[in-house]
C-alpha cells in the first residue's frame, strides 16, 4: 500500500516541499497531493508590484508538476482532523475529504489588521493575490494630488510605499511608522532608505501607531488625523486560523509548534512549514514569517520526511538569516546584511546593485518552485514497508 502524503498550501514553501519530496521518494511507494484553491502560483513578494499595474508571469501548477508525480488538487481546506488523519476539503464538486499518512501544513497567512477598528471596512491589504489586485483597481481611480496612506514601517510597507511613489508620482504618498524609518538597520540602511523616501517625495509619520482608519484617514495614537483617499495596512501577517481549531499543539499566535525537523511535537505524523510553523532559530528565537524563513523549513521537512521513509540519515541543517532584501521600487533597493539571528550588521548594499540583487532573488524563489525537482541530484528511494505502515511517526 503507497504512503499518503498530502501537502495544505501550495505557496513558496508548500509547492517547495511537494516537489522535494517527488524527487526524494520513488513514485511506486508515495503518492503526493498537492491541495491549493488557486490553479497557479502566486509571487506573493511581488504583491507591491501588482498592486501598482504591473503584470506578473503566470505559473500555472499543471506545467510546473507534470510529470514528476504530485497530484494537483485544486480546492479550499476548511478543517482537519488530526486524530483520524482526514482533510475537509471543498472544491467544484462538492466537499469531500482525504486521508493522509503524512501531512504537510503549508497553509500560511494572511494579513493582520490587529483589530484597529476600521481597518476591515476601509483599508486595503496586499498579503494576497485579491487583495493587491482590488488595491490595483482602487489605486487606478485616483486623482493627481490623492493622498495615499501606507501604515507599517517593516519591509512590506516600506515597499509598498516606494513602488506605489515611484509608479504613481502624482499621488500625495504618506508613511505612518510605529516606530523610526528603518529603525533596525545598520546606519548606512537607514540613511539610504531616508535617501530614497526624500527622492521619490514620501511623507514619513514616526513613531505615529495607527489607532483607527476612516473612510478617508487614518487616526494615529496621539491623535492626530493624516487624510487618506486609500489606506495600504501593512502591519504584519496572521496565521490560518485552521490549524488553532484542531488538536495540535501550537503557540499563543497559532502556529503550530514543531522541533528541528519541522514534525509537530504533539503529532508526528504532521509537518508544518513556512509563517503555519513555530520554528526556533539562532539564539533560541523565533523565526520572523517571511520567504526567507519559510523555504528553508520546505527542505527540512521534506527530507526529514523521505528520511523517516526510508531509513535514511535525518537533516540537521542550522536555520539562519543572512540579509533581508528590500526592493524600493524598480530602481532602487537595500541588502541589509544580518547576523545568523536577523540582527542588522554594519554592512549593506545599496542602490541599482541593491535593486538587481533583489530582482535576482525574487526570480529564484519562484524558478526554485516552478522547478521543483530541477536543481538537485536525484536520490528517489524505496520506502521501508515497515516504516510506511507504522506512518511518518517513527
Amino acid at each position: 500500500m503507497q504512503h499518503r502524503i498530502v501537502v495544505l498550501g501550495a505557496g513558496y514553501t508548500g509547492a517547495s516541499a511537494a516537489g522535494r519530496l517527488a524527487k526524494r521518494l520513488h513514485r511506486e511507494d508515495v503518492t503526493i497531493t498537492l491541495v491549493n484553491a488557486e490553479p497557479d502560483f502566486v509571487e506573493r513578494v511581488r504583491m507591491h508590484q501588482l498592486a501598482v499595474g504591473q503584470d506578473l508571469k503566470l505559473r500555472p501548477f499543471s506545467e510546473m508538476f507534470a510529470g514528476t508525480g504530485v497530484e494537483l488538487k485544486l480546492a479550499k481546506v476548511t478543517g482537519v482532523d488530526v486524530d483520524r488523519k482526514t482533510v475537509a476539503v471543498v472544491d467544484a464538486n462538492g466537499a469531500e475529504e482525504l486521508e493522509y499518512d503524512t501531512l504537510v501544513y503549508a497553509l500560511g497567512s494572511g494579513w493582520n489588521n490587529q483589530g484597529v477598528p476600521g481597518t476591515a471596512e476601509h483599508a486595503h491589504e496586499i498579503a494576497s493575490r485579491p487583495g493587491a489586485l482590488r488595491l490595483r483597481e482602487r489605486l487606478a481611480r485616483l486623482d493627481a494630488g490623492q493622498p495615499v496612506v501606507v501604515v507599517g514601517g517593516g519591509l512590506t510597507g516600506l515597499e509598498a510605499a516606494t513602488e506605489i511613489a515611484e509608479a504613481r508620482p502624482d499621488l500625495d504618498v504618506v508613511l505612518a511608522a510605529r516606530g523610526g524609518l528603518g529603525d533596525w538597520l545598520s546606519p548606512k540602511g537607514r540613511e539610504h532608505l531616508r535617501k530614497v523616501f526624500a527622492k521619490l517625495g514620501i511623507t514619513v509619520h514616526e513613531h505615529a501607531a495607527v489607532t483607527g482608519v476612516e473612510a478617508d484617514r487614518v487616526v494615529t495614537a496621539d491623535g492626530k488625523a493624516i487624510p487618506a483617499a486609500v489606506t495600504v495596512w501593512t502591519t504584519g501577517f496572521a496565521v490560518h486560523p485552521i490549524a488553532q481549531a484542531t488538536a495540535l499543539e501550537v503557540a499563543g499566535a497559532g502556529q503550530i509548534v514543531v522541533d528541528g525537523t519541522m514534525r509537530s511535537v504533539s503529532h508526528p505524523d504532521v509537518y508544518a512549514i513556512g509563517d503555519a510553523a513555530m520554528v526556533m532559530g539562532p539564539g533560541d528565537k523565533p523565526l520572523r514569517m517571511s520567504c526567507a524563513s519559510g523555504t528553508p523549513t520546505a527542505w527540512q521537512a521534506a527530507d526529514a520526511i523521505a528520511a523517516r521513509l526510508t531509513g535514511g540519515k535525518l537533516p540537521n541543517v542550522p536555520l539562519r538569516y543572512f540579509n533581508q532584501c528590500i526592493s524600493l521600487g524598480r530602481k532602487e533597493g537595500l541588502i541589509q546584511y544580518v547576523t545568523a539571528d536577523d540582527r542588522a550588521v554594519r554592512a549593506a548594499l545599496t542602490g541599482r546593485f541593491a535593486a538587481v540583487y533583489k530582482e535576482l532573488i525574487c526570480k529564484g524563489a519562484a524558478w526554485g518552485v516552478a522547478n521543483p525537482t530541477l536543481g538537485m541530484p536525484s536520490r528517489r528511494r524505496r520506502v521501508v514497508r515497515e516504516r510506511a505502515q507504522a506512518g511518518s511517526a517513527v
